[in-house]
């Protein structure tokens, strides 16, 4: 867990910063004075071995060409009556307060950081080549420190982030096509001759100030240039090292003790127009952001753009609003476009709404934990997981009317989400755990078994409202899933390719007029049961495909008039081990259309019947008699059929001209009959009427 900054290394008293003395002015005016008597004043602090400093309540305005530089080593108090300001202008990018790369052990504690956002010129570029959107305005900036702490700061306002965490990024050279020839190395480090690869011909040094703390690079940034390469290390002596082999660009790559330069090698015939880049990149690390507020801000309020070992808790971010993403916290390093690279953040227990489009955005990076948080900016994304992120963990989160979206490597344990919808794609996304009233599970893998889910309820308590489990795409598992009230339409609908796997699913009291869509799947211990009103809401078998509903129970609202009704000419259904009970006057199982059908073992109860003559099970219906077989094979054996009435238990009579002999044996009825084609083959069928 990240711990940010020492509070032992400070002193326990406040140096109050002597605002006579440095030119500072508390009272909004002077800014560019302000701005130079603060960073002088820290800077003397810092060499005068001070470590904790604050300033008198007031207003202090931060030049429009600069900002308040941290040092090393400090903590910066504030109180509620400090507001730190930026000076308005028109600039497309700026800076608040910075803490760079070396200011290490910092922490900022309070105050209101505050930008220029409601007085900002957004008419002016700075440059033809700037993009124009003034969404660089920036309140606190760590870019490239150690062990920083943000406490109990207030950040508003800014034309682009409250906070932003990013990377120290150094270009150490560029190799152009001159920098290389033709020939490979062995294994002994000497150049050989090989037509077929191309090497680096002139060293890559480490004699860089960079590397005298930061003992690695990458190569980045390739051009006419495969991605993998070799590398080979070599002392100041020319003597061979080490050497690696298909190492990637992006990769981190660590120097050897006693590397002076190296050497690369490429399995590629010509080097003409090739291009990359040498780079070291030291992102932000171990940084707490804890008890604070970001709003107001016209892009984000945290934007994690290079950091690793990030913990973000306690915190409220709302109102984001004016250029995109508008999101409260945005981890994206740009890492595909020579960004920085993100890894293990953990956002937890924060409260978020009326941001714009988003709550939580993992664009790139990988492994972050999304733990306890109140994401209620209603109607936008609560969290969004890209395909450049791998590994996140969401746990224990309320998403309230707010939807979320994830691609991929994603485990979801313990959330709740009201009023609202997801969009899974997968693989590699797991749900255990999951509270959902009033919304939609929306699961579309793009890969067989790519989402699994389990342990989800979902409760539809507002009737006019669209709510329950939506399945598409690529086949699934799920088990333990429980469907509960009747929403606007259907509960449960889905398109899912045949295949997938459904244990121990309940849909009770679902919609009367609309019923059920569900895919073909192999339904194994689920239960479904429908509600009272209307009379067409049937379960839906209509896909083509293999359904299977095995140790079930079905039971059909008295206003039904139909059960299921399966109409497919690809259909394959078996139904066995289950029992189905009819309050009403419902057909329990109607076959329209399928290429076989198989239906054993089963109890099927319509002892609440009103009128005589129900077909409880049948295969077409008498408008259909006339019409061209549809049901290409058939078998009902095994099953125990009872009635209060008289009614037809069996109906197979109206199947179609030319249908086949379909097999009826060793049912036993009870205030049932048989209405079975001649050719039917019927044996061993018990009737007690």
């Amino acid at each position: 867990m990240p711990d940010g900054a020492d509070p032992t290394a400070y002193q326990t008293k406040l140096h109050t910063i002597d605002l006579k003395r440095w030119g500072i002015r508390n009272d909004g005016s002077k800014p560019v004075e302000t701005t130079r008597g603060i960073n002088k004043a820290l800077v003397w602090a810092n060499n005068s071995g001070i470590t904790a400093v604050t300033l008198p309540a007031g207003t202090y305005t931060i030049d429009k060409n600069s900002n308040i530089e941290m040092v090393a080593n400090m903590l910066f108090e504030l109180s509620d009556k400090v507001t730190i300001q930026k000076e308005p202008n028109a600039k497309e990018s700026y800076f608040l307060l910075q803490v760079k790369y070396g200011d290490n052990n910092v922490t900022l504690r309070g105050g209101i950081y505050k930008g220029d956002k409601d007085q900002h010129d957004y008419s002016k570029k700075e440059s033809p080549y700037t993009p124009g959107t003034h969404e660089g305005g920036y309140g606190i900036s760590v870019i490239g420190a150690e062990n920083v702490t943000i406490d109990g700061v207030s950040a508003t306002h800014f034309t682009g982030d409250g906070l932003v965490l990013g990377g120290h990024g150094t270009m150490v050279r560029d190799l152009y096509e001159n920098s290389f020839e033709s020939g490979g190395i062995d294994a002994k480090g000497k150049r050989v001759a090989d037509p077929a690869k191309i090497r680096t011909s002139i060293p890559l040094k480490f004699d860089h100030a960079i590397f005298k703390d930061r003992r690695e690079f990458e190569m980045a940034n390739n051009l006419k240039l495969p991605r993998s390469f070799d590398i080979f290390f070599y002392s100041s002596k020319n003597t061979l090292i080490s050497s690696r082999k298909s190492v990637n660009a992006r990769d981190i790559i660590a120097l050897p003790d006693g590397a002076s330069y190296a050497h690369l090698v490429f399995s590629q015939k010509g080097f003409k127009d090739a291009y990359i880049e040498q780079w070291n990149r030291v992102v932000s690390s171990n940084v707490v952001v804890r008890d604070s507020e970001f709003a107001y801000n016209r892009r984000q309020g945290i934007t994690v753009g290079g950091a690793d070992r990030v913990l973000i808790v306690g915190n409220e971010l709302h109102h984001m609003k004016g250029t995109m993403p508008q999101s409260g916290i945005d981890v994206e390093g740009g890492f595909g476009e020579n960004g920085n690279r993100n890894s293990n953040i953990m956002i937890k227990d924060n409260k978020f709404h009326n941001n714009a489009s988003y709550d939580v955005i993992l664009y790139d990076g990988r492994d972050a934990i999304v733990e306890g948080n109140h994401l209620a900016s209603k109607g936008a994304i609560g969290l969004a997981v890209s395909p450049p992120f791998t590994g996140a963990l969401v746990r224990g989160n309320h998403f309230d009317g707010t939807r979320i979206i994830a691609y991929h490597d994603v485990t979801f344990q313990d959330n709740r989400l009201n009023n609202s919808y997801t969009t899974l794609e997968g693989p590699r996304i797991t749900i255990d755990g999951m509270e959902v009233t009033d919304g939609i599970l929306g699961i579309s893998p793009k890969e067989a078994y790519g989402v699994t889910a389990k342990n989800v309820t979902i409760t539809s308590k507002n009737k006019s409202a669209e709510a329950g489990l939506s399945l598409f795409g690529k086949k699934v598992k799920l088990s333990n899933i429980t469907i509960i009230g009747e929403s606007k339409l259907r509960t449960f609908t889905g398109g899912v390719e045949p295949g997938s796997v459904i244990d121990n699913l309940q849909v009770l009291n679902y919609n009367s007029t609309y019923g059920l869509s569900l895919p073909p799947a192999t339904y194994t211990n689920c239960r479904f049961e429908g509600a009272e009103g209307a009379k067409t809401g049937a379960i839906g078998l209509s896909l083509g495909g293999k359904y299977v509903f095995d140790g079930c129970s079905f039971r059909i609202g008295s206003t039904a008039m139909n059960g299921l009704i399966a109409d497919n000419a690809k259909l394959d259904l078996t139904i066995r081990n289950s029992s189905l009970e009819g309050l009403g006057d419902a057909s329990l199982i109607s076959v329209q259309s399928a290429a076989n059908v198989l239906i054993e073992n089963n109890t099927l109860n319509a002892n609440r019947l009103t009128r005589e003559n129900v077909e409880l099970i049948k295969l077409n219906d008498f408008w259909k008699r006339n019409d061209k077989h549809d049901i290409l094979k058939a078998v009902i054996q095994g099953n125990d059929i009872s009635s209060n009435l008289y009614a037809i238990g069996i109906s197979t009579l109206y199947a179609g001209t030319n249908a086949p002999p379909y097999t009826i044996k060793n049912n036993k009825l009870k205030h049932a009959a048989l209405s079975i084609k001649d050719n039917d083959v019927s044996e061993g069928n018990e009737l007690n009427n």
